[in-house]
């Protein structure tokens, strides 16, 4: 092993309680900076020694650096700058947590930490079933929820006329508040029936449902307009449609409407709705809300599972138009569901008399002629042909 001392450097050290800065000559070696000032009454003519660990410097050190600032937290206070890029390039190799690619590491080191904390609690909050959305739904005041509830009915009533005959009213409000009370959660839900054949039913916010007249006179039994009822109840109690209306609106508007905006840009918002879907955790929600409700009701499921392959066959026929049901689950999927449910004693959701006078509701109608300042809703806008949940 060669005795040889290591190249020494010239350099200018300083320090805060004395000045000026003094020339220096400094060494690497094995251990640390060895800066030799022997003038220096406080050490005697021996050398400093500023270890590699305890070292920082002001300007990271590069492949092309041509000198070096540094301080010791040995030495506190003092500084040492060395203008060679020899030293500069030997330092590098002896501390390489002065250069620049160690500082690049250490900097990026909390962001890459943020990223992995970012996307391991995104992933806990998607299986933890959270929904942003939902969640800012539930921060609606009531007023709003009413008022969009009204817009939507509005929208898809506007350009249609609505069922009105007052034994089938009777009937489908003795229906609902059976169904409202069964579910238990002191929500009163309203019910319209729009004249339209079309095979449509859907939720709407502040507890509105909409049914079409092809739906209750297609219907085979009183049960299965209840069960088709009371999925849609399931939706407006886990607040689906609020929910999809904040993603289709976005963040702003609904802000806008949590602290009392007027919301008068929404005034197509049933169009909106009807043009959303919902997700496939939201229609097993509610057909979970559908078969509660029914059992609580004492009303036998068996409709809503003739709803089902009422629905299946118009899959199979393609008498809703392409991809009709693409949203949603697929209807044999729920029916399984369905007929999975503990049997239980049941009646007739409705008596024979009522169920007929139901099912001719829309024997009288009436129409609500568009403001002028408020034009129909495009037909784009409409649900699509036999969809259920638009």
């Amino acid at each position: 092993m060669s005795d040889k001392a290591p190249p020494s450097f010239v350099a200018r050290y300083s320090v805060k309680t004395r000045s000026p800065s003094r020339d220096v000559r400094v060494r690497l070696t094995q251990d640390g900076i060895s800066i030799e000032e022997p003038d220096a009454p406080s050490t005697g003519g021996q050398p400093l020694l500023w270890r590699y660990r305890s070292l920082s410097i002001a300007e990271p050190l590069s492949a092309h650096a041509i000198d070096a600032l540094l301080a010791s937290s040995d030495h506190p206070g003092a500084a040492l700058f060395v203008p060679d890029k020899s030293f500069a390039r030997a330092l590098a190799s002896q501390a390489p947590q002065l250069t620049t690619s160690s500082h690049r590491r250490r900097t990026t080191r909390p962001w890459i930490w943020a990223a992995g904390t970012l996307v391991a609690l995104l992933v806990a909050v998607w299986l933890s079933g959270f929904s942003p959305a939902k969640a800012v739904a539930n921060l609606l005041p009531g007023s709003a929820r009413d008022m969009l509830g009204e817009q939507v009915v509005d929208s898809m009533t506007r350009d249609r006329a609505t069922c009105t005959a007052p034994a089938g009213l009777a009937a489908l409000d003795q229906l609902t508040a059976k169904l409202s009370v069964a579910a238990g959660t002191r929500q009163h839900f309203k019910v319209v029936v729009v004249d339209w054949n079309v095979l449509n039913a859907f939720a709407a916010p502040g507890e509105r449902i909409v049914l079409t007249r092809a739906l209750i006179e297609r219907a085979k039994s009183p049960d299965e307009v209840a069960g088709v009822l009371a999925h849609e109840m399931g939706h407006g109690i886990e607040m689906h449609p609020e929910a999809g209306i904040v993603r289709g609106i976005g963040l702003a508007a609904a802000t806008d409407l949590i602290i009392g905006g007027a919301g008068g840009s929404l005034a197509n918002i049933g169009v909106l709705l009807t043009q959303l879907s919902y997700s496939r955790e939201a229609e097993r929600e509610a057909d979970a809300h559908a078969l509660k409700i029914l059992k609580t009701a004492k009303v036998s499921p068996h409709g809503l599972l003739d709803f089902f392959d009422r629905m299946a066959e118009i899959e199979k026929d393609g008498d809703g138009g392409p991809g009709v049901f693409r949203s949603h689950p697929q209807t044999q999927e729920r029916r399984e569901v369905v007929a999975a449910a503990v049997g239980y004693s049941a009646t007739p959701a409705l008596a024979a008399k009522e169920w007929a006078a139901l099912q001719s509701l829309c024997s009288v109608t009436t129409r609500v002629e568009p403001e002028p300042d408020r034009p129909a809703p495009s037909p784009s806008g409409r649900a699509r042909p036999g969809e259920i949940d638009s």
